[in-house]
């Protein structure tokens, strides 16, 4: 948890159980950040659709070729992208799934080519991390020994087999 007195670029703007809305004071972003620890392989918690589109927009998810839904409970759309992500949502349990030991106040990332095929909004990835791919566009726009690193959903697995 981040304590807004002790990290004053930091507030807390709601509380959900297991994890908490953070908004960044100086950029406005915003952030889910761990509540609870979690070891690797550990459910977080269910998602559903909370709505279904066939066009993918920022906020979505996509679980098929013209399938994108908006994430039920809607906190979830708060988890950002990392090039070396600590959950991974399972589209097929329909599931958020820790990738890795998360402690608390640690935050949440997925990584986005993990369940996007093709991006909305393509975007620079500025995660910093020893594996950052910088461009982030979707998995179609990456090679197999890049993805291979990466657990993904159903769905991207059968495009990358079909390419």
């Amino acid at each position: 948890m981040i304590q807004p007195t002790t990290n004053p670029t930091y507030t807390v703007i709601s509380n959900h159980g297991f994890a908490e809305i953070v908004q960044n004071s100086f950029t406005q972003q915003r952030s889910l950040h761990a509540f609870s620890a979690f070891n690797a392989g550990d459910i977080l918690c269910s998602f559903a659709a909370k709505e279904t589109l066939s066009q993918p927009t920022y906020l979505t998810v996509q679980v098929e070729e013209e399938k994108h839904i908006t994430l039920d409970p809607e906190f979830l759309q708060y988890i950002n992208h990392s090039c070396n992500p600590n959950v991974f949502f399972d589209t097929t349990s329909f599931q958020l799934i820790a990738l890795t030991k998360i402690e608390v106040g640690d935050e949440f990332t997925f990584f986005y080519p993990s369940t996007e095929w093709n991006m909305a909004q393509p975007f620079n990835c500025f995660c910093n991390t020893a594996r950052c791919l910088h461009q982030i566009q979707g998995a179609v726009y990456l090679d197999d020994s890049v993805l291979q690193h990466y657990r993904l959903t159903d769905f991207i697995k059968r495009q990358i087999n079909n390419r």
